[in-house]
């Protein structure tokens, strides 16, 4: 990296570096030392069992320093909190070279850095279980500073706040915001506790393709890729439904998959485009049966995540207690509206929408307008757990037709906090219905609709063959876990969410500002001193750029030959 392009404390760090290594010591050493005891369980155990801690060895970031002459104070952070430790310089330097705590660990090393240490626990003064340092190693040197969050008197100062950095850094996130960690342990064990339940049920957790030559399964707009050696399109997963009934139809009777799928629609604080579902298949069952399941495995999430069934959101107590309540999709709209939606045919509803103040357009039919109507006005206000059953066939494509009202499907969707959390459905077996319900789904594309699904023969193949009766669940872990964690987006609960590109520095490059009479060893200075375009010099005062130039030449021993003030004022007025 061209040093110039460095901010001062960097280049402090690299100058520490080159010290290091003049002494001898490797910055970034292979050998790694024998940790054996965590930060959590020094401060949990030691006052109960002391003598256990005589001889500990812990490595961790240094987070911060109190260097007070021949002793010191710091705090180590390990994946389980910090931990104090304590150095005198006479017990890490019993000889008469007491290099390695007067210039190492004083002036070279740096917040930031990773140490081992060896050493016993014991209590300071003024009662902080604390490691007395016997010994230590760099083990890795850091070369960027870390954000400095400052804590007094129980307020914190320029905490690392911001969300567009926490995504982009989560390494940093992480690291200065130790607490957050948390969330993604949670995330974690939720993941777990569903499925142990599942496998406990004895179905079958199973993988299906990412990568698949027809998109299925979802009403959703896919990412596409392309196969070099196959000389075919490809498409990134919006949903592994197809597969797994497949597999149903091959004869398992239980299978389940914890699955990353792809979406390619717009990010919100509850959208992102890659996400992980659950989605579960079991024969011989209906959605009646799946919705008593639902309430005791999510039940169950809260019990291991939380100890009780009530979860703070935001403002809310979700209580996810069984029973949940349970509305019909028509007489939750009319709850809401005061209007029987269930007899309307297609103009009248889009009628009804513009009534109701609900933004719909021409590519949306009957099933898209009724969803816009619940969307806008049932949705957010179903706080508690809420079953919405039985839904128009036009909104379920894969969904089997109820058993005793006409034009519906045996289909709930479970809301949570104003918001979806699963879908599902007994699932539609008959094959000559799923390919007329497949047709209805290309007429919609040729309206406009950029999520309708498309017709796929193997499938209806595969139901040919006879698929038993099914239910069928999808379970957003993303928005499980807000829920469960108490988070407001759902780039909180994901490690790395999708961004948008970071906003590039416009930087000229030499041959415009050499264009100018700048001589080339003096660019990367003015872009050093934030001059990095030509333009910024037509603004600029010549008094006080050669002065900058000057001082910066001088600082930084950079040993080139000083400009004068007629030689910048010849820059400037070339860049008018």
């Amino acid at each position: 990296m061209d040093q110039l392009h460095l901010s001062e404390q960097e280049l402090i760090r690299r100058q520490s570096l080159e010290e290091l290594i003049k002494l001898g010591i490797n910055p970034f050493p292979a050998e790694s030392p024998e940790v054996n005891v965590s930060s959590k369980e020094i401060r949990e155990n030691f006052r109960s069992d002391p003598e256990n801690y005589q001889d500990v060895q812990i490595a961790g970031r240094i987070m911060t320093r109190r260097i007070m002459g021949s002793a010191s104070f710091a705090e180590l952070q390990d994946q389980s909190g910090r931990i104090q430790i304590y150095l005198r310089r006479d017990d890490l330097c019993p000889s008469e070279d007491k290099s390695l705590y007067n210039t190492v660990f004083k002036k070279l090393l740096d917040i930031g850095d990773i140490i081992g240490v060896r050493g016993f626990v014991f209590v300071t003064q003024v009662g902080e279980i604390s490691v007395h340092v016997k010994e230590f190693k760099l083990l890795t040197k850091s070369l960027h500073p870390l954000p400095v969050v400052k804590e007094k008197d129980g307020r914190t100062y320029d905490a690392f706040s911001d969300p567009d950095q926490r995504y982009r850094q989560r390494y940093l996130d992480l690291i200065v915001n130790p607490q957050i960690r948390d969330v993604f342990v949670k995330r974690t064990r939720l993941i777990d506790s569903m499925r142990n339940f599942l496998n406990k049920q004895d179905y079958l957790e199973v993988e299906t393709p990412v990568l698949q030559p027809l998109y299925g399964g979802a009403t959703a707009r896919p990412f596409t890729t392309y196969h070099n050696t196959l000389d075919m399109t490809l498409y990134l997963r919006i949903a592994n439904e197809l597969y797994l009934k497949r597999l149903i139809v091959g004869g398992f009777e239980g299978v389940y998959e914890f699955s990353k799928d792809f979406r390619n629609e717009g990010m919100s604080r509850f959208h992102n485009p890659e996400f992980t579902q659950m989605e579960l298949y079991v024969a011989y069952r209906d959605y009646v049966w799946m919705m008593d399941l639902v309430e005791e495995m999510i039940e169950k999430v809260a019990l291991d995540l939380n100890g009780s069934t009530k979860v703070p959101v935001g403002s809310n107590l979700i209580d996810f207690k069984r029973p949940w309540k349970r509305y019909t999709m028509y007489g939750v709209i009319q709850e809401y509206t005061g209007i029987d939606i269930s007899p309307m045919d297609e103009p009248e509803l889009r009628n009804t929408a513009k009534k109701l103040k609900v933004e719909v357009d021409k590519t949306m039919a009957k099933g898209k307008i009724i969803d816009e109507i619940f969307g806008e006005l049932c949705e957010p206000y179903l706080i508690q757990p809420t079953f919405i059953t039985d839904y128009p066939v036009e909104m379920s494509p894969l969904a089997k037709k109820h058993r005793s009202e006409d034009g519906l499907v045996e289909r709930f969707e479970a809301i949570v906090n104003g918001k979806e959390l699963c879908n599902s459905f007994s699932e539609l077996n008959d094959p000559i219905d799923q390919r007329e319900r497949f047709e209805q789904q290309l007429l919609l594309a040729e309206r406009g609709d950029h999520e309708a699904m498309v017709l796929d023969e193997d499938f209806l193949r595969a139901l040919e063959h006879g698929m038993p009766p099914t239910a069928g669940l999808g379970v957003g872990i993303d928005r499980l876990a807000m829920i469960m964690t108490n988070s407001n987006s759902i780039q909180d609960v994901i490690f790395f969410p999708q961004m948008r590109p970071e906003k590039k520095i416009i930087r000229d490059d030499s041959l415009k500002f050499t264009s100018l009479g700048v001589p080339a060893e003096w660019v990367a200075v003015l872009h050093k001193l934030g001059y990095l375009t030509t333009d910024s010099l037509y603004k600029a005062s010549a008094g006080k750029l050669h002065n900058e130039l000057c001082g910066y030449n001088k600082k930084n021993k950079l040993g080139l030959k000083n400009p004068s003030l007629t030689d910048v004022e010849k820059w400037l007025a070339n860049s008018v």
